[in-house]
């Protein structure tokens, strides 16, 4: 099947009711007939709700649907499914090791790199995004894990997948990305030769702002591995957002097109604005990773960012506080449009981030297009 007809019908609940979408159920202790099925159950039946009940294993098999994966985790929120990635990706005895960490990597990930790595005794070395397979350089010394991030969440640099992963494979080192941009809708880094996807379903895939979730995806020993650390770390969802993002999933390619094709016309009439000096949106031709854009992706999302020219910070998030529509607000994916001035959060030691101007952030939602410029236009007026 392909990937839509996957997402409508992975993950339906096995049962005799006749239910489209699977019961919440709300357990932790799941009461066995005999001591053998206690420790050792027959399936379907499951031993404990840390495991997870319905609809956290439908959820699990949907997503698995959609990256084709032999294993699913879920985490309690992006952040954390991220982090999850790189503690599984980690080798077992990983001190003395590098790990090399795109320079353009969501915030709080960077944190995590700077303040937890250490404690593994691994470095975190930061690299150029736009390194590709050139990557190989650097990894003559023992390297840990790979962390990518296409495009990254501020900045939009468009990383060369297969290259880095190819390089990474050849000298035996884990890969893992941040997919949260494209959902696993508009690109499958498993099939590019990326050994751990993590998202955060908190965006595209629940796409209504109401809970915070987060996966990971992998397959073959990767896939082994990661089941090994969803048991061991304990990590949980509850039943009621698992449910919440089974429903969201089953329309994540209507939205993430419609947000998308929003996108790229807000971001058409931002670059002919006269005070706009750049759109960072990878679907334009103007954009300098576009060509590896269209040979990995297969269509755009709504969130891109474009440079106010010759605007301090502060300018910018006046305008920013001068939009309707757009409001305040992080995250992205949501049927709600956002604008985020973005400078206060740009950390980088690779390559510096130069721009004409101040940053700003938008995540396209799922209103009339035209109203959303219209709020746009006037604020930049």
């Amino acid at each position: 099947m392909k990937r839509d007809t996957r997402l409508i019908h992975s993950g339906q609940p096995r049962r005799s009711d006749d239910l489209v979408n699977p019961p919440v159920e709300r357990a932790s202790t799941v009461v066995a007939p005999s001591t053998a099925e206690l420790y050792n159950p027959t399936p379907p039946r499951r031993h404990y709700g840390r495991g997870g009940l319905s609809p956290n294993t439908e959820l699990r098999e949907a997503i698995a649907g959609l990256y084709e994966a032999d294993h699913v985790a879920l985490a309690p929120s992006g952040l954390a499914s991220v982090i999850l990635a790189l503690r599984t990706a980690l080798p077992d005895t990983p001190a003395g090791m590098q790990a090399l960490i795109t320079d353009s990597a969501y915030g709080p990930v960077r944190r995590f790199c700077d303040e937890e790595l250490p404690r593994y005794g691994v470095t975190p070395v930061y690299y150029d995004p736009r390194l590709g397979g050139e990557i190989a350089t650097l990894l003559d010394t023992p390297t840990a894990l790979i962390l990518l991030e296409s495009p990254g969440s501020l900045t939009f640099e468009v990383q060369d997948i297969p290259a880095i992963a190819a390089a990474a494979r050849k000298a035996g080192v884990a890969t893992v990305i941040d997919d949260t941009w494209s959902a696993g809708i508009l690109m499958n880094p498993l099939e590019l030769g990326v050994d751990y996807a993590a998202q955060a379903l908190t965006k595209y895939a629940g796409g209504h702002s109401d809970f915070l979730m987060g996966s990971v995806a992998a397959k073959d020993e990767a896939a082994v591995r990661l089941k090994t650390k969803d048991v061991l770390f304990g990590g949980h969802v509850s039943p009621d957002d698992a449910y919440l993002c089974l429903r969201g999933l089953r329309t994540l390619s209507l939205r993430i097109e419609r947000s998308g094709a929003s996108g790229l016309a807000i971001a058409k009439a931002l670059e002919a604005h006269p005070k706009v000096s750049r759109v960072l949106h990878p679907g334009l031709e103007s954009h300098p990773d576009h060509a590896l854009f269209k040979n990995q992706f297969n269509g755009v999302s709504g969130c891109f960012a474009f440079v106010l020219d010759g605007v301090e910070a502060r300018e910018s998030e006046a305008m920013a506080e001068a939009c309707d529509l757009f409001r305040l607000g992080f995250s992205w994916g949501g049927y709600e449009s956002l604008i985020l001035p973005c400078d206060r959060q740009i950390r980088r030691t690779a390559v510096d981030w130069k721009a004409e101007g101040a940053l700003l952030r938008l995540s396209v939602g799922l209103e009339d297009a035209d109203d959303l410029w219209a709020d746009l236009a006037q604020a930049l007026g």
